[in-house]
């Protein structure tokens, strides 16, 4: 008790305390007894809390929602077994009533619960089987009435084997009953152990932490650290200062970020202290009760000189912040689901005066969101940088020994352990600590080698687990689950949900939302509870248009809270000294990321019959799967690779009864499904996206009910969809369909009764579709479509008359997001085109015979416009009144040979820029084009100075032309060729064959320029020179064409703008491909001095470059990767000596760390090094 009583409980919660007390401990205390202290709980924590809880609630609360299930009573599956499914319905409950006793008693060390629910979870998961088994009969006798078994013909006994309804009930009766026998054995020792109910996880309350507002910090560490932090807040915090309501500040990050440290920071701050006539510092930690929250501020409040009258706590409260301009810190809040408290207390702390601020800190965004209501701007804590870790660290395991004494063996190592905290200035503290007592490289390893570093020994894991038994029971074992996937990996959410799905963790009731919503439910609230972070995305929605798959990580200290509290039911192989013997076999759920995944299968699995529910190889698997057939109790399958299915023992639905998921995305060599795929009566996700030998699709997929997702888009080969796909009800997802004119095939109008398509949906060889199956696909009534690709095969032959009346039958909803049209032959686009509203990118691509476009400014969300190979367009559009594109950002033509004018009408009416939002523009092959649009004349203040210029696009940042025979003006319009204007943001410039261009634009801000196949007035380094402020990377193409008189004319020109370059060139990387004048003429010789900075050169078709020049070298001090191309008189040596190859000298290019000479046909060899 002595140990508890001495260490301050904010010490694993309070970053900043932790520096100060470990520190202090050490100067009194030998480290083992302060180890001893970090493991023992404070005294009224519930073990539960401190330590790790076994996921087998959530497993039996699905195992008795199934017992529950709807379809065994509609197909009369435990018929004859009734009395022992009411036992089971009555079994359940029982155990599941005193799951959450059970599961604190076996945290708190009491072996005998810990055994017993071990065993709980064992026979759960053998209930599950067995209820599947009843489910999927219940598919079967389905499926057999509507006529599956005529089309499997004498394949029926070989697949169902037990299909006999009295062999099948006597089958399953004897497993129903060992089961029930297990269960009576546990509800006898559950009665033994004396197991009460509870009704759930309890509330999180962090005894640990303390009411504090120092921070003791005796090498300022965590003020150096967060010094940026603290300056936005405090600033954000001062300018507050008029507003006569109350500001509400969060600051919200993960456990042992650091928030009660940067809130502390900002609470001591001299400019906070005076400017704020009172502060306060209350920890809320437990239940957010608003009589005791209000006392604990009176009391701070009494504490700073207040005085507090009042009949009540919150009378108090008012009168002790009335008329004063104060800063309340409200430390570690979690109530997030009553918001009336929190309104109820800030009612009485609206009465301070002007500029009076909460600032709160907390892990949950949604915490955040309450309280400030319909503010926006919560302050998202990131990692802290790892130099300062390391430097956490060094203090704590070094901290006996002066800095001169410290082992340096050990000091290298530092680097390393700071990987392993992922930014965590809790876990660095704690490590260090831990370090401290280890004296020897060895010792550090070990202690590196551990696969996960949070755990309750070094006080990491009780912080991080607050958060995480707080979650109601259904979302633990979702986030548990993903402890298979290794840390730092890239998270596909969308298959996450999908795998969550399959093993059963989103229950789904008949007639509730779709399991993806609630899916997609769970996730957003574990993301706003900081259990994923560098979330791209939400999972089933448009989010943008950049966004093509919605990823996110786990940050590594909440995986090994995932890792905890699974055990050894998850686990991930990642590396290729991963033996068979090492196979994990009691992981229900596996990743593999080797080569050759089948070698260590195939070794493993003849060792037993394994449990895997999950699993997903990352490898390529290019042999056979010999033993998949022992998977029985499978779920989920994600394998890739050059398997021919057909070929092989590695897929037998017959043993895969229960997969749900199945994934051969990217498999190569796969050319059709065995037709007994069919009888997965389960399956919910059959992915077989990128599969481009793909011919076929199984025959039978219209009795596979249960599909949900669909996915065949990158299956080039497949030609046709099996018939009768609007069977299919359930689908959500179905990514591309392939029109066919076959007899036997589905035709697009059997999409009409699949209104839950949603996402992205591609339709091919739209030539075999006619008018009125297009008008019966209704694509209108899938609202919940997002990305629609139209596609005609592009065949040379007569044009089709029916392509218009087609694609006019295939209207959208107007809320579609992106849109893209290939291959239609049309002249003019469909008449709901300007209907849609919503549309965010469109794209028309080689409709040969399209004379004119929409008035596409009247699609107010478009952001991206993509017009490619339209062979018969003049002009972008035309109008009679001023119009502008409200919100486009990028336009990319390409292919365009009759494109000469930007706009169908002589004059464009209005001022205003028609591009005012344009950020990047792509123009190519455009062989009429003359110039950009005519400019207008804008008023902005650049750099505090009012600033007059002309310019079409005011917000370009990207500008690429390429193959423009004819355009030689950057504006339209009245004036010479060489009038120039203003991109006043343009960072990247590309310039390819242009022969008529003859001048550079002005762009201040340009930072990467590439120039070839133009005239030689712009490709040349004076030209380039104008931008030498700015410029990083340069990239030259000339044609070594040029005569003498013009190369003495650039080289002029070049060594008169030589101090241009010098002391102010930022260029990293330069490029010059046919650009003898660097080399050929002395006078340019001295410029190389200039690019001191250059740390990549590419020298490519230089005739001048004969010897190896170490007169130019010298000077590139900074260069570290120089590759020499296809220069052919090259020889290799040097001027002074013709015995000595360059590579072999010493002294030259000091920091050079790649070399390459290629097909340079004079030098004796190729080099690289």
């Amino acid at each position: 008790m002595l140990a508890v009583s001495i260490f301050p409980q904010s010490s694993f919660s309070n970053p900043s305390s932790t520096f100060a007390t470990l520190s202090t401990l050490q100067l009194c205390f030998p480290v083992s007894t302060i180890l001893r202290v970090c493991s023992d709980r404070a005294p009224g924590v519930p073990m539960a809390e401190v330590l790790a809880t076994m996921v087998v609630g959530p497993l039996v609360s699905m195992v008795k929602e199934k017992a529950s299930s709807y379809l065994l009573e509609q197909y009369q599956v435990m018929e004859g077994l009734e009395k022992q499914h009411k036992l089971l319905k009555r079994k359940l409950p029982a155990i599941l009533d005193v799951i959450t006793d059970a599961e604190e008693q076996a945290a708190a060390k009491r072996e005998g619960a810990k055994a017993w629910l071990e065993e709980v979870r064992q026979v759960a998961y053998q209930a599950n089987d067995v209820l599947d088994e009843f489910k999927y009969e219940a598919l079967r006798r389905k499926a057999r009435e509507e006529g599956h078994y005529k089309e499997l013909g004498m394949d029926v006994i070989k697949l169902f084997p037990s299909h006999n309804r009295f062999v099948f009930r006597i089958k399953m009766g004897n497993k129903l009953r060992m089961i029930l026998e297990e269960l009576d054995v546990l509800i006898a020792e559950m009665n033994c152990f004396g197991f009460k109910f509870r009704q759930g996880p309890p509330v999180p309350v962090n005894h640990l932490r303390e009411n504090s507002s120092k921070i003791i910090d005796p090498v300022d560490i965590a003020g150096r650290s967060r010094a940026g932090d603290k300056k936005k807040i405090i600033k954000s915090l001062l300018d507050k200062a008029s507003n006569v309501n109350l500001t509400v500040f969060p600051v919200v990050g993960m456990g042992g970020m650091g928030k009660t440290t940067l809130a502390q920071l900002v609470y001591n701050d001299p400019d906070i202290q005076k400017h704020f006539q009172l502060r306060l510092w209350v920890c809320v930690s437990d239940n957010f009760d608003v009589d005791s929250l209000a006392e604990r501020i009176v009391e701070e409040a009494k504490k700073n000189g207040c005085q507090a009258n009042g009949s009540s706590a919150l009378d108090k409260l008012q009168n002790a912040v009335s008329g004063k301009r104060y800063l309340l810190v409200l430390d570690d809040v979690w109530n997030r689901d009553e918001a009336h408290k929190w309104e109820k207390l800030k009612s009485y702390l609206q009465h301070g005066g002007s500029g009076s601020s909460v600032l709160i800190t907390t892990r949950d965004q949604a915490v955040a969101q309450l309280m400030m209501g319909t503010a926006t701007g919560a302050y998202e804590l990131g990692r802290l940088g790892e130099n300062f870790i390391e430097e956490i660290i060094r203090s704590r395991a070094f901290s006996s020994k002066q800095e001169k004494d410290w082992p340096r063996e050990l000091v290298n190592m530092v680097g390393d352990v700071a990987k392993r905290c992922a930014g965590s200035p809790l876990a660095a503290t704690a490590l260090g600590s831990v370090l401290s007592t280890k004296t020897t490289a060895r010792e550090w390893k070990d202690v590196l080698r551990r696969k996960k570093i949070c755990d309750d020994r070094n006080g990491i894991l009780p912080v991080l687990k607050l958060s995480y038994n707080c979650l109601p029971s259904h979302m633990r074992q979702c986030f548990a689950f993903c402890a298979m996937f290794p840390k730092d990996y890239e998270i596909d959410v969308e298959m996450l949900i999908q795998l969550w799905m399959a093993n059963g963790f989103i229950s789904v009731l008949q007639g509730e939302e779709h399991p993806e919503i609630s899916g997609k439910n769970i996730f957003i609230e574990l993301a706003s509870r900081s259990f994923f972070q560098d979330v791209k995305g939400i999972p089933f929605e448009f989010t943008d248009i950049e966004v093509s798959r919605v990823t996110c990580k786990i940050h590594d200290l909440m995986h090994d809270v995932a890792l905890d509290s699974m055990g050894k039911e998850c686990a991930a192989i990642a590396t290729e000294q991963s033996k068979s013997g090492d196979f994990p076999h009691s992981a229900r759920h596996l990743l593999l990321s080797v080569n050759e995944p089948e070698t260590f299968l195939n070794a493993s699995l003849e060792k037993g019959s394994p449990v895997i529910q999950t699993l997903i190889c990352e490898g390529d698997v290019d042999k056979d799967l010999q033993h998949l057939s022992k998977y029985r109790s499978a779920r989920a399958l994600k394998i890739r690779g050059g398997l021919e299915l057909k070929q092989t023992s590695f897929l037998k639905p017959v043993w895969l009864h229960h997969l749900r998921y199945l994934d051969f995305s990217g498999s190569y060599a796969i050319k059709s499904l065995p037709e007994d795929i069919s009888i997965l009566y389960h399956l919910q996700t059959l992915n077989l996206s990128s599969c481009h030998y793909l011919e076929r699709l199984p025959k039978g997929m219209k009795y596979m009910t249960a599909l949900r997702h669909l996915y065949t888009h990158g299956c080039l080969k497949l030609k046709s969809m099996p018939a009768d796909l609007r069977h299919l009800t359930s689908l959500q997802t179905l990514t591309c369909f392939v029109a066919s004119a076959g007899s036997d095939c589905s035709r697009v109008g059997e999409l009409r009764r699949l209104d839950d398509l949603g996402g992205q949906l591609e339709l091919k060889q739209l030539e075999n579709v006619k008018e009125a199956d297009a008008k019966e696909a209704k694509l209108g009534n899938k609202k919940k479509l997002a990305r629609l690709t139209l596609r005609w095969t592009d065949v040379d032959k007569e044009a089709r008359n029916s392509d218009r009346e087609v694609l006019e039958g295939l209207e959208p909803h107007d809320g579609l997001k992106v849109l893209e049209i290939y291959s239609c032959s049309i002249d003019t686009c469909p008449t709901w085109m300007n209907k849609l509203q919503g549309i965010v990118k469109l794209k028309l691509s080689d409709c040969k015979r399209l004379e004119k476009l929409p008035a596409f400014w009247q699609l107010p969300a478009l952001q991206i416009l993509c017009l490619y190979g339209l062979e018969n367009i003049r002009y972008l559009c035309s109008s009679d009144i001023a119009f502008t594109f409200q919100k486009l950002k990028n336009l990319e033509i390409f292919k365009l040979p009759n494109f000469e004018i930007w706009w169908g009408t002589s004059e464009v009416r209005g001022e205003r820029p028609i591009f005012p939002l344009l950020e990047k523009l792509l123009i190519k092959e455009c062989k009429s084009l003359a110039a950009l649009p005519k400019a207008s004349v804008l008023k902005e203040t650049f750099e505090g100075v009012k600033t007059e210029y002309r310019s079409a696009f005011p917000a370009l940042k990207e500008m690429e032309l390429e193959n423009l025979e004819m355009f030689q003006r950057w504006k339209d319009g009245e004036g010479t060729p060489g009038e120039e204007l203003t991109f006043h943001w343009l960072e990247k410039l590309i310039i390819r064959s242009c022969p008529a261009l003859t001048t550079l634009p002005e762009a201040p801000k340009l930072s990467v320029l590439e120039v070839g196949g133009v005239s030689q007035q712009i490709s040349s380094l004076h030209a380039a020179s104008r931008y030498i402020t700015s410029l990083s990377s340069l990239e030259l193409s000339g044609d070594n064409t040029e005569t003498e008189s013009v190369a003495e004319q650039n080289s002029s020109e070049l060594v008169h703008g030589r101090e241009k370059w010098e002391h102010r060139s930022p260029l990293t990387r330069m490029y010059l491909r046919g650009y003898n004048l660097l080399f050929s003429h002395s006078s340019a010789l001295p410029l190389w001095t200039c690019f001191a900075q250059l740390v990549d050169l590419d020298i490519q078709d230089c005739d001048a470059l004969v010897d190896w020049p170490e007169n130019v070298f010298q000077a590139l001090v900074s260069l570290r990767n120089l590759r020499i191309w296809q220069c052919s008189k090259l020889t290799g040596r040097t001027q002074e000596t013709s015995e000595q190859s360059a590579p072999e000298r010493s002294g030259l290019l000091p920091r050079l760390e790649l070399l390459r000479l290629c097909g340079c046909p004079c030098t004796s060899q190729e080099i690289m090094y």
